[in-house]
């Protein structure tokens, strides 16, 4: 089994690894990483079925006293209610500072386990094990934690960094063709920011068939953003690429159109806007239309301009009277416009005009 690991130099450390069948190897990987402690795993309905037998079996084998709970899966699920479950759970296996709590599964476990994680005895170690390409390339990465309000998406939260994350990319093997492309959406939003050599991965090549490279090059990515600007105060705001039409798609949608299928979206409106306004420095539009649509995404909404302006308004990269929109300016080069929340609505506008 060849392994990749990438270092995430933030406060103490920690290591991004990345191979095929690492969950079979967890228990002495997490012995070597945390040394001897309780680990308390979290996952949902969904992974359950598949992962958690094998991973308990690892702990165990590895000597660990190691409890799980699980949650229904689904967006739905990413709420206070849910938090406060987790916390309880926590309270109830009497775990101490000492132990160690596991995210077993995708993007919204690792959101709520790293929440709660952070909250429960004001700070517990905490390991990522994502299960989809989503959660590899992007949210298991980086120490952003967090649950839904009524009000919008990832509205309470806080940093908190894992100790360690392991991902197997043979977990990858189980994911419906919809949650693939989720994570492909936010690996091409990667390449835009960052790498023609990525970006072209998804434009015209097998995703399928360079899974370790495309989440090694993401991670390696995330993990120089997040080095430089760990609480997003302006470097790392660029990784909201395509997310401020994303989150208001999703709003919209009332979650029921997916995280990385609405980024899709809101990745062709920025680009056309971009374009459009004159923020572009070369035409990209259409590359970056054709590499969405090769990977099963969405480029369009059927949600109105004016619907994703007043969504976008309530979004949290909104600072007082204005919002910071990350503009791609070509394939590799993006940059952060800071906009009064009046103009929001023409730039949807311009994103979504004959094409939308």
């Amino acid at each position: 089994m060849h392994q990749r690991v990438i270092p995430v130099r933030v406060r103490e450390g920690y290591d991004v690894v990345i191979g095929d069948g690492l969950l079979q190897e967890s228990g002495q990987l997490l012995r070597a990483a945390l040394g001897d402690c309780r680990l308390a795993v979290v996952t949902d309905s969904n992974v359950e079925k598949h992962y958690l037998a094998p991973l308990l079996k690892s702990l165990n084998e590895a000597g660990y006293d190691a409890c799980a709970t699980v949650f229904p899966a689904g967006e739905a699920h990413k709420r206070l209610d849910t938090l406060c479950d987790l916390l309880e759970f926590f309270a109830e296996q009497h775990l101490t500072r000492k132990d160690c709590v596991i995210a077993l599964g995708g993007g919204v476990t690792g959101d709520m386990t790293g929440f709660a994680a952070g909250c429960y005895l004001r700070g517990v170690r905490y390991v990522q094990i994502p299960t989809t390409l989503l959660a590899a390339v992007d949210s298991s990465v980086g120490g952003k934690t967090a649950v839904d309000l009524a009000a919008g998406k990832n509205l309470a939260g806080l940093f908190h960094q894992p100790s360690l994350v392991l991902c197997d990319t043979n977990t990858f093997a189980t994911l419906s063709p919809d949650e693939f492309a989720n994570g492909a959406a936010e690996a091409i939003k990667t390449g835009i920011l960052d790498d023609e050599k990525l970006f072209s991965l998804f434009e015209s090549g097998d995703a399928c068939a360079n899974l370790a490279e495309i989440v090694s090059q993401c991670v390696a990515f995330k993990a120089r953003i997040v080095e430089a600007d760990e609480t997003e105060t302006g470097l790392r705001k660029t990784l909201n690429l395509g997310h401020t039409a994303g989150h208001a798609i999703e709003r919209c949608s009332d979650f029921t159109i997916p995280h990385g299928h609405a980024v899709a979206a809101g990745l062709a409106i920025i680009a056309r806007a971009s374009e459009t306004l004159g923020w572009a420095t070369e035409p990209i539009t259409e590359r970056v239309e054709a590499a969405l649509l090769r990977n099963g995404l969405p480029t369009t909404t059927t949600f109105s301009p004016e619907a994703l302006a007043q969504a976008a308004l309530s979004d949290k990269k909104r600072a007082g009277g204005t919002i910071t929109l990350v503009v791609p300016k070509r394939i590799g080069d993006c940059a952060l416009v800071d906009l009064p929340v009046e103009q929001v609505l023409n730039v949807f506008r311009a994103g979504m005009g004959a094409r939308a």
